[in-house]
């Protein structure tokens, strides 16, 4: 999480989805999908340096900044080179860019910088399951789909301008924009079946097991399933209008692909060299950027933490900490924006960043020694109690949301910003990143003992997700595994 400019939020209308991706206010996209950044080309050289330059700044921030790992970023480049060598392009030139992020994602610019989060290295288990994506990604480069992609999207703005300033008739407009909407989804869907078609075909040119792409798949949605069964679920990603085709669609294209190059088995997998790679790898969050553990959050670089209500699982953000109840019926949103200091903290709650702030609720307080205020605001759906604290030369922003909100809940959103303190210096000192360990296992080894030595929430479920073990599978004496350690 990192400071923003103060910006407008509207009160929300709707489903649990829509409250969380009003308080996600639109941060990266969903972690367990493959996501291809299209980028209009200029034909001026100079602004194209520049718009690039643009776009590569905006990634940077949008995933924390760049992760420096020598293991990491050499295996990943001797995969492209033999990768690049084996495709129908061996002329184009890649230059990868590991993000610091948690998140499961990948994509690549028409100019050919790729980006991969370190999160996703670390969920592929082997050199094939890389290269998968990183020939994925390079395929949307040779298929040049982002220039395509653009020229589709132009039409789709035509169509809007024609409905919004030609057509009189409310029904046909609705149909010709639904229309072009499905037809954009639909083309977007079809580039990326494309890419995983050319990917493949280029991984087992180049000499990796084309099934490591079917494998990689399936531990993403794996991953997504987890994810979404500990309360951090993203409602984008049951957008039918995504850009990308749902997991079980693009594991069955990638099985099709593979063997039509050769039965599993074939081509070079090369795991033990892979994750011997892996090991040290930071997993999760950047204690740097804010970090939760449970319901804790803590930001050792800004100095602060808090702690969610009871029940609410947390997810860091480059933008900000969101988090959800069990069952959906609560959700928060903590963000830090700049505030004149002449402005008073309850001016600042009633400005109009967020609608219907009840005025009549305004109080002023302190949490800790900081000055501090709350209001309330309603919707037709939704219930929202805001604080404002002022930390340092920063307002920290605190948004909760019941869907029925009671005395009882009231409170314990109070009794959470109440915990919002300054770390000391021990406390910050003390924080370390997880990080992944590559061991062997041993003779009487199992998934539940290996498990019961992670530093993670659902040990023995996230085990089998990191390594890529089905529901049955058993780990075997001399297995290379990974675990999660403090």
């Amino acid at each position: 999480m990192t400071a923003t400019k103060t910006q407008r939020i509207s009160v929300l209308r709707g489903s649990v989805a829509a409250l969380a991706l009003l308080l996600a206010a639109c941060t990266a996209a969903p972690d367990n999908q493959q996501i291809s950044l299209a980028l209009p080309q200029p034909p001026v050289q100079s602004e194209t340096q520049t718009a690039t330059q643009r776009e590569h700044a905006r990634i940077l921030a949008s995933y924390g900044g760049a992760y420096e790992n020598e293991r990491v970023q050499t295996e990943i480049e001797r995969t492209i080179d033999r990768l690049v060598a084996a495709s129908e392009r061996p002329d184009l030139r890649y230059k990868v860019t590991i993000l610091n992020s948690p998140a499961i994602n990948a994509f690549a610019l028409p100019n050919g910088q790729v980006y991969i989060t370190r999160g996703l290295v670390a969920l592929a288990n082997d050199k094939a399951e890389l290269a998968s994506v990183l020939a994925h990604e390079m395929g949307h480069v040779i298929a040049r789909h982002a220039a395509i992609r653009e020229e589709q999207a132009k039409q789709a703005a035509m169509i809007s301008h024609v409905v919004n300033d030609v057509l009189s008739d409310p029904q046909i407009g609705a149909l010709a924009l639904a229309k072009s909407k499905l037809t954009l989804a639909a083309f977007s869907r079809s580039q990326e079946f494309e890419a995983d078609g050319i990917g493949v075909g280029m991984s087992a040119r180049a000499g990796f097991d084309p099934f490591g792409a079917s494998r990689f798949l399936t531990d993403m949605q794996r991953n997504a399933d987890l994810k979404a069964a500990g309360g951090n679920t993203d409602p984008r990603a049951l957008d039918f209008l995504s850009s990308h085709p749902a997991t079980p669609e693009r594991v069955q294209n990638a099985l099709a692909n593979a063997r039509q190059f050769s039965g599993p088995g074939a081509g070079e997998r090369d795991r033990t060299e892979y994750l011997a790679s892996l090991d040290g790898v930071i997993y999760g969050e950047d204690p740097s950027e804010g970090f939760a553990r449970g319901r804790r959050f803590q930001h050792p670089k800004l100095g602060f933490t808090f702690m969610a209500p009871p029940g609410f699982s947390l997810d860091n953000t480059a933008q900000a900490v969101l988090g959800l109840k069990d069952g959906g019926g609560e959700a928060l949103r903590l963000d830090v924006v700049s505030v004149l200091a002449e402005q008073s903290l309850p001016d600042y709650l009633k400005s109009g960043w967020m609608d219907n702030v009840d005025a009549s609720s305004l109080e002023e307080f302190t949490v800790n020694g900081f000055p501090a205020a709350t209001a309330t605001a309603t919707g037709e759906q939704w219930s929202f109690r805001l604080f404002a604290v002022r930390f340092g030369s920063d307002v920290y922003r605190f948004i909760f949301a019941a869907k029925t909100k009671t005395a009882t809940i009231d409170r314990s959103f109070r009794e959470s910003v109440a915990s919002f303190r300054r770390m000391s210096l021990k406390e910050s000192e003390q924080v370390h990143p997880l990080r992944l360990k590559i061991v062997t296992a041993g003779t009487h080894d199992s998934v539940d003992s290996l498990a019961h030595r992670m530093a993670t929430d659902h040990p023995a479920e996230r085990f089998r997700v990191i390594n890529g073990l089905a529901a049955n599978e058993r780990v075997k004496p001399g297995d290379k595994v990974k675990i999660v350690v403090e």
